[in-house]
């Protein structure tokens, strides 16, 4: 090696090392971006969408010039709705691709079978979608809702005079940890509301279940007992589609006996015939169907980019929360990694507390200091016939994230900041 090549060497090394910009991360001029979500199985009918929406960010991104002057290149694994898979893939993306930030997953189960990898390997996961708390990550930094932006606001609804003043509750919902754990929160919050046991039903399917004719009727005869009876559905991924299709067909109206969804959203309706549905709720800190600058350009970039992509269903192309978190998420990961000028994984941790971005619920949306959660505001929203959602309710400010629940003993006693490594 002549002294001109490794003076050269020495000079780019070190230029590397003091912005930060060392290891994997950097190959071939790129920040290689990890894209963990399922393009198969029971939860892609949730899932695609986010990962065209990680990826159309991502383009927009490098179009404006990319950050700190490299380009974003997304490595996309299909982990398919496998839960000990997204673990394999999650230490994939981490060890061999070296991707400097993993955007995923969408089940709580998911989530918590990549954690330990992510601990391990101090990698940073983005997770974009409501869970049920209870969890503190380090390495994670949640952009969905917590139970208190989420569920308990639905049920606060369901109780008031506008949302018919339910007196009885079906829980229903996928049986895994976040449908029981938010009944968990639920049940000891009715409770507090007066609500007695014998007035609580609670009902679990499998990922995937399609048969919810006798589930529905005995909601019916539940119903029928003389006090009015709302359902708080938990249901993911593509089962939503047939208990839909049998609520319509069972002739349980929302005025009879409403529904309130925390796992349906405007992609999730697209494959049902929304029209028996009309007035059904969702709780949710995003909607569609919200009107304001942010959101024009949102909505109109996925559906350019649906249509650009030929993804399935284009013309029909449509944005929902989860989605809305992805793009919020990736945002201020890259102003944290700018901030920080480094997309080392503590460094870009410390630099998220605090960050904010105009999101496009309208609301500017705050990276709580210490306990990497989201302050999001909370909607509720009245299905339409065309699958859009009416906002009914909604909070006049952004809500700051309880990760550690007061409905359960115990927490009171815990930090609301997550513990080091």
């Amino acid at each position: 090696m002549n002294r001109r090549t490794a003076l050269k060497l020495v000079t780019v090394c070190t230029l590397a090392a003091a912005s930060g910009l060392s290891g994997g991360a950097f190959a071939a001029d790129t920040i290689k971006v990890g894209i963990l979500h399922s393009l198969s199985g029971t939860m892609a009918i949730s899932e695609s969408a986010l990962e065209q929406t990680a990826l159309m960010t991502i383009a927009e991104i490098n179009a404006q010039g990319g950050v700190m002057g490299k380009q974003l290149e997304p490595v996309v694994v299909d982990p398919a709705s496998n839960w000990p898979l997204f673990a394999e893939k999650a230490r994939q993306l981490l060890s061999k691709d070296k991707v400097a930030v993993v955007f995923g997953c969408w089940t709580s189960v998911s989530r918590k079978s990549v954690l330990p990898v992510f601990r391990e390997l101090n990698g940073l996961l983005f997770y974009p979608v409501q869970y049920e708390g209870e969890e503190l990550e380090k390495n994670v930094f949640y952009t969905g809702a917590a139970p208190n932006q989420q569920a308990i606001p639905a049920v606060d609804y369901l109780l008031s005079k506008d949302g018919g003043e339910a007196k009885r509750f079906v829980l229903l919902g996928t049986d895994y940890v976040y449908p029981r754990t938010t009944n968990k929160i639920l049940r000891a919050y009715l409770h507090s509301k007066g609500i007695q046991d014998a007035d609580i039903m609670e009902e679990y399917t499998p990922f995937g279940y399609s048969d919810y004719q006798t589930i529905i009727a005995k909601i019916k005869d539940f119903s029928a007992q003389g006090k009015k009876t709302a359902v708080v559905s938990t249901i993911n991924g593509d089962s939503n589609v047939p208990f839909y299709k049998e609520l319509g067909n069972a002739g349980l109206k929302a005025t009879d006996v409403p529904v309130v969804a925390f796992s349906v959203g405007e992609e999730e309706l697209r494959g049902v015939d929304t029209k028996p549905l009309v007035g059904e709720l969702a709780a949710w800190n995003y909607f569609m169907s919200v009107k304001n600058p942010e959101n024009t350009k949102f909505t109109k970039m996925y559906r350019d980019w649906a249509k650009k992509q030929k993804l399935p269903n284009a013309d029909t192309a449509v944005t929902n929360d989860p989605m809305e978190a992805t793009y919020v998420g990736i945002h201020m990961w890259k102003q944290a990694v700018e901030k920080a000028h480094s997309t080392d994984v503590d460094k870009v941790i410390a630099a998220m507390g605090g960050q904010t971005f105009k999101a496009p619920s309208g609301f500017t949306l705050e990276m709580d200091p210490k306990n990497h959660h989201l302050h999001k505001p909370v909607m509720i929203g009245e299905v339409k016939a065309n699958g859009q959602f009416n906002v009914v309710w909604k909070t006049k400010e952004p809500v700051k994230a309880q990760p550690w629940s007061p409905f359960i003993a115990g927490n009171d006693k815990k930090k609301d900041e997550p513990e080091a490594n």
